[in-house]
């Protein structure tokens, strides 16, 4: 994986510019914080935020890839403020689950989520090197 760092850029926090890579690549569908049940545990954003990078894991394992294999990462958020004030316990989420792996990102407030109870959803493109 080759990270993509423009000379005399700023280095981005928490994700990354671009990404070259070759390999299997493996699509994982937008991925909301219910668990394996479809039940929702918490209306939180952060509880709700790990829930759906656990979800993506146990996806990608079955790939026969892990967080390490992401590529590119979309999040859609109901509210921007609620995402932005999420930051420090947001990001104690994410490296937990996904590991200090910054692909690239995007994040994109929308007006609603097909599951009326959830507050985010995230959507991954991985890549598994050959």
């Amino acid at each position: 994986m080759n990270i993509l760092q423009p000379p005399g850029w700023p280095r981005p926090k928490g994700y990354s510019n671009g990404i070259a890579v070759s390999g299997r690549q493996v699509y994982v569908s937008g991925m909301i914080g219910w668990d394996a049940e479809g039940c929702f545990q918490t209306d939180d954003f952060v509880g709700q935020a790990r829930q759906a990078l656990q979800n993506i894991v146990a996806v990608l394992r079955e790939a026969g890839a892990g967080p390490e294999h992401i590529v590119r990462m979309t999040w859609y958020v109901l509210d921007r403020s609620e995402y932005l004030e999420a930051g420090a316990a947001l990001g104690a989420a994410y490296r937990d689950v996904i590991g200090r792996h910054y692909p690239t990102m995007s994040a994109v407030q929308v007006a609603g989520l097909m599951e009326e109870r959830a507050r985010v959803e995230i959507e991954v493109t991985a890549v598994v090197p050959d």
